[in-house]
């Protein structure tokens, strides 16, 4: 989707890719077969490019650093990056400045671990929220532990720091997109309502629930975290909604599932604004274009089917815009998305699940599907 973008602005995007047939390759206008993780195809690679810029956050910090170092232009920089990849730099930068989060503790590695975690849990009660410092992503290296045993079971799967926090009474969850430039220009889309299942994404709501009242303080929010991160380039920020107020959960340094809707919802989408921001050109304007949309990711079903022999089903809804990434099927794959604008909540929520169903969409069990949808 960022290929495409560069393309309606004329712009030449190289991609370093592990695989000829990655997802990226099909639009880019150069294709460099190599490893982020190996220091000198990505040193070789970035000396191809005016600016160098990333698509998710498992990166190697020392890489990164070494080549801000050597003068190449990285955007962002290793420094946010930190903030995304180490979840207990993040809760304690973030806290530090004054930005709410849930209650936390970062905890060593060692045998002093699990009576760290005790501790924590013996001031807010039990069950509590484990994460992996480091790596995980989209609900990975999450546990939720009930008791001194479970933590102890975790524990001696993490090699490393684990973050320990309080289990937050959700009332919703929220993400709002924040664009940066180096010059400190910045912006949000509007906030967003999300759905979750086992910390995946499913469906994207705009504004959803959200009063207009949350929606700025959303905006703000985000838009006082991207400074903190010294962010370039589009950063996504997921909140908690709970206790009455406002917590930050996650960050993510990249353009991210929950803007995806700004392709055909706003007036410029996430993937534009992350070029311009990172090339340090002006930035669009993040206006929603429609009252209501919607947004439902496309997943991989069990009986393994690809979504693309099902566009004619998908495309057959109205309204409906449907975006297939290219990757193989598999169970539980996230392999696109489809996007419903309009004038009312909803109509444009049923007719994007029934667009998403029609592609291979699993409903999860349980999911509240919009009335008359049926799996």
């Amino acid at each position: 989707m960022a290929g495409e973008a560069a393309s309606a602005l004329g712009l030449s995007m190289a991609v370093l890719a592990e695989r000829a047939d990655d997802a990226a390759c099909p639009v880019a206008a150069e294709v460099v077969l190599g490893s982020p993780f190996v220091a000198e195809d990505l040193r070789a690679f970035t000396a191809r490019c005016a600016v160098v810029t990333f698509d998710h956050e498992q990166v190697d910090l020392e890489i990164v650093r070494a080549l801000e170092g050597g003068g190449a232009v990285l955007r962002p920089g290793a420094d946010a990056f930190e903030l995304a990849v180490d979840k207990g730099r993040m809760r304690t930068v973030l806290d530090g400045a004054g930005v709410p989060v849930p209650a936390f503790a970062v905890v060593e590695p060692g045998e002093h671990a699990a009576d760290a975690v005790a501790a924590f849990a013996a001031t807010l009660g039990w069950p509590v929220v484990l994460k992996a410092a480091r790596g995980g992503y989209d609900g990975k290296a999450v546990w939720t532990v009930r008791d001194r045993a479970e933590a102890e079971a975790v524990l001696r799967r993490v090699s490393g720091r684990v973050v320990v926090e309080e289990l937050v009474p959700i009332d919703a969850e929220l993400a709002v997109v924040v664009v940066r430039s180096p010059s400190g220009a910045s912006a949000a889309w509007p906030a967003v309502e999300t759905a979750q299942v086992d910390g995946v994404c499913r469906e994207v709501l705009v504004p959803g629930r959200l009063a207009r009242d949350v929606v700025e303080a959303a905006a703000a929010l985000g838009q006082k975290v991207a400074e903190i991160a010294d962010a370039v380039g589009v950063m996504a920020v997921e909140l908690f909604s709970a206790r009455g107020g406002l917590l930050v959960n996650e960050i993510a340094t990249r353009p991210h599932n929950s803007g995806h809707w700004t392709i055909e919802g706003a007036v410029t989408s996430q993937f534009e604004n992350h070029l311009r921001a990172v090339l340090d050109l002006p930035l669009g304007s993040t206006a929603p274009q429609h009252p209501e949309v919607a947004s439902v990711n496309v997943f991989g079903g069990s009986a393994g089917d690809e979504p693309a022999r099902l566009l004619a089903r998908g495309l057959a809804v109205e309204d409906a815009h449907v975006h297939l990434y290219g990757k193989a099927a598999r169970p539980g794959r996230k392999l696109g998305h489809v996007t419903v604008c309009g004038e009312e909540a909803g109509v444009v929520r049923s007719r994007a699940w029934s667009a998403a169903i029609a592609l291979g969409t699993p409903v999860p069990d349980g999911f509240d599907l919009p009335h008359g949808v049926t799996p």
